[in-house]
């Protein structure tokens, strides 16, 4: 499959990648109303969203069992392997929705600062 008949999801998670790579690349010296701002987001995209969307491909891969010829290149049995993997999604869920919390945490606690330009006198 190329990228253009990707799954609308894998195009997705490939924007939500290159989405915070960028953010990495940018973020050596953030005012607190910019960081406040982007806390938000993601704290919107990760907390709830995120741990939804685990959940959801979690039950999704656990139904594909029965709506696919599912197999494991080895012979193995691949309902063992699927439901390994959607625990490990249904953790991450959780965990996903206590970093929301942080992060929301993290905004509270910048919420009442602004800034001025570095060399100004208040004049």
């Amino acid at each position: 499959m190329s990228e253009d008949q990707d799954p609308i999801v894998v195009q997705e998670a490939d924007a939500i990648y290159e989405s915070v790579r960028t953010i990495c690349h940018h973020s050596e010296t953030q005012p607190a109303p910019t960081v406040y701002r982007v806390l938000g987001n993601l704290k919107g995209a990760t907390g709830d969203m995120l741990a939804q969307a685990l959940n959801q491909l979690a039950d999704g891969l656990e139904r594909s069992l029965t709506e696919y010829d599912v197999y494991e290149d080895d012979g193995a049995d691949p309902a063992l392997n699927v439901a390994a993997a959607a625990g490990h999604m249904r953790l991450a869920a959780h965990l996903a929705a206590e970093l929301g919390g942080h992060l929301s945490e993290a905004q509270n606690a910048i919420a009442q600062q602004g800034y001025r330009a570095a060399g100004h006198d208040g004049v």
